[in-house]
């Protein structure tokens, strides 16, 4: 299996929680003999490496530099996104089976590549807008919330960490509950559903 992981942050760059956890992630895929390739962001860091572990990173800039928020910052980033992305799937002669995007902000890229690549996806919540920004409907955040809404619509199977935030995309999005999968990293078993999410998304057998 070759997988794909797209997510905003990766060490050395360390914005919260979720790169340690694209780290472990990927690490843990390799050593299950997944072929892994992570596509993430770093201003100044950028090209291909690959580390001990086996994981092949591409780290990209955003080719404008100055913006008045992170919604430009992201909608200008994706198409680099999707240009690392698509050389890994020329390179991997078309061998790619998925994509894990993690969180909302490189959601245009992954619908981009699945309808113009036919590769599917899995969107990882890390968060919602609604809690983010709780009340608040201003076109700014409506427009952050349109997004996570398409990679709801476009994503093969959606993932989360616990039961309430699977209910709360269910409330919020009306995401059809068989369509988010629980998949909690403080599990023994969590490679392992991992592993099965993806080779539901890949079509192999159902992971439940």
């Amino acid at each position: 299996m070759r997988v794909i992981i797209f997510s905003w942050e990766y060490p050395p760059r360390v914005v919260g929680q979720l790169a340690d956890y694209i780290n472990a992630l990927s690490t843990q895929l390799v050593k299950n003999k997944v072929k892994t390739y992570i596509v993430t962001y770093h201003e100044s860091l950028t090209g291909t490496v690959e580390e001990e572990s086996g994981v092949k990173v591409v780290r990209v800039a955003n080719p404008v530099r100055i913006h008045i928020g992170v919604l430009t910052w992201d909608l200008t980033l994706n198409q680099e996104v999707e240009r690392a992305a698509a050389n890994i799937y020329y390179q991997a002669d078309r061998q790619i089976d998925l994509i894990n995007v993690h969180d909302w902000h490189f959601i245009p890229a992954a619908v981009t590549l699945k309808n113009a690549l036919n590769i599917p996806f899995v969107y990882s919540v890390e968060s919602l807008e609604d809690h983010r920004s709780p009340n608040s409907n201003t076109p700014y955040n409506m427009s952050i919330k349109s997004i996570e809404w398409l990679g709801f619509h476009e994503a093969k199977k959606v993932s989360v960490k616990s039961e309430w935030m699977r209910d709360e995309i269910i409330r919020i999005h009306n995401v059809p509950e068989e369509k988010v999968k629980v998949v909690s990293p403080s599990t023994d078993s969590w490679i392992k559903e991992v592993l099965g999410l993806y080779k539901t998304v890949a079509g192999g057998v159902n992971s439940k």
